[in-house]
């Protein structure tokens, strides 16, 4: 299972320290194995959110994202995103900012962090937008219930979420940003791109939902949860409902790759270093998301998902923050491990708690049947 599931991810990791010891030696291999280090790290809770979506897809959606997902992921936005954000600050074309990339890796660099407030503002309204979704929708389990059940009431009120998401807007480049107005705008195009995958996963979703009922499918369409962490509720997408959540996971993912993306840049400048040891990272996080989806870990532990959830909100505040104030690496990575790691202990003392529970019902059973 482990093998069949992480064996592309073992071999990707031995081609590329081979790449990067044959492209810069021991120095090359050394900063490759950190940056893969650091993207696995600050991409956890970005493979329990993708498992839980990647789980309502249908078999075709879940093989196209891990194809052709893996190199939108790897070379589009570890290599090429890097690249295209560059040229467009510095007017240049591709080559170019390629060419300023490998012969002045300092501009280069001065250049991306010019960039970065905008970047911060569009990935982090993207992610508290999904965060806020989700603590503010009513679900049956709670892994924090003094702290969900009154998000929860309050989140009856509708469009709540885009209040609270527009005023943290406003808040942060009112406080931080050098240039409000960019901050501004990069940040509600983080919010309407969200709105809008997930507007259109729900309308096909019920388009699909509607179809089954039609065609005799309704106490299948019952028995499925209400509850969703992204943007359909369908037990397995196809069609355009694939489509869309295929979407949905691409700017995800993309959202999640922002912080490790800049992050790189404090441990290296050359774009071949960064995008070798970002995409063996990546390759570890899909293969983690094929882990999870397969053993049915987030039905077992329950509440890995909220942890998740906890550790996106969590991440999109420090990226709001980091706007104007440097937000350490390690303390993004720690907070979002932290979190998962708690939720996943809460989960096993809630499963042998309930476990006990069950198996004390059933040792009472015969004994009130022996008196009858």
């Amino acid at each position: 299972m482990i093998l069949r599931t992480f064996g592309w991810a073992f071999g990707i990791t031995v081609l590329g320290l081979l790449v990067a010891a044959l492209y810069d030696g021991g120095t090359g291999l050394a900063l490759v194995a950190v940056l893969a280090v650091l993207e696995i790290s600050l991409s956890f809770d970005n493979a329990v959110v993708n498992a839980k979506v990647l789980d309502r897809m249908s078999p075709f959606w879940q093989k196209i994202f891990l194809t052709v997902g893996i190199a939108i992921a790897v070379f589009g936005m570890r290599l090429v995103f890097p690249l295209l954000i560059v040229g467009v600050t510095a007017k240049l074309n591709p080559y170019d900012a390629f060419d300023l990339a490998l012969n002045d890796p300092d501009r280069y660099h001065h250049l991306m962090n010019d960039a970065y407030p905008m970047i911060a503002a569009f990935g982090g309204m993207f992610l508290l937008m999904l965060f806020l979704d989700f603590v503010f929708e009513e679900r049956a389990d709670k892994w924090l219930p003094w702290l969900e059940a009154p998000l929860q009431r309050i989140g009856k009120l509708d469009q709540l979420s885009v209040v609270v998401a527009g005023g943290a807007l406003a808040f942060t480049a009112g406080l931080f940003a050098d240039d409000p107005g960019q901050v501004m705008i990069a940040g509600v195009l983080g919010m309407v791109t969200y709105i809008l995958v997930n507007g259109l996963g729900e309308l096909f979703s019920e388009a699909t939902e509607e179809d089954e009922d039609e065609d005799g499918g309704e106490d299948a369409a019952e028995e499925r949860a209400p509850a969703r962490s992204g943007p359909s509720s369908l037990a397995l997408a196809t069609g355009k409902a694939g489509f869309f959540l295929f979407l949905y996971l691409e700017v995800l993912d993309a959202s999640f790759s922002f912080d490790g993306v800049i992050g790189a840049f404090a441990i290296s400048t050359d774009p071949i270093i960064i995008a070798l040891g970002l995409g063996i990272g990546a390759m570890y996080i899909r293969s983690l998301t094929v882990f999870l989806v397969r053993k049915g870990t987030l039905h077992e532990y329950i509440y890995l998902e909220h942890g998740a959830h906890w550790a996106i909100g969590a991440l999109s505040v420090c990226m709001l923050v980091s706007i104007g104030r440097h937000v350490p690496e390690w303390l993004t990575g720690g907070i979002g491990a932290g979190l998962i790691i708690a939720a996943f202990i809460s989960s096993v003392v809630r499963n042998r708690t309930e476990g006990g529970a069950a198996a004390g019902a059933g040792e009472d059973k015969p004994l009130h049947s022996s008196k009858l």
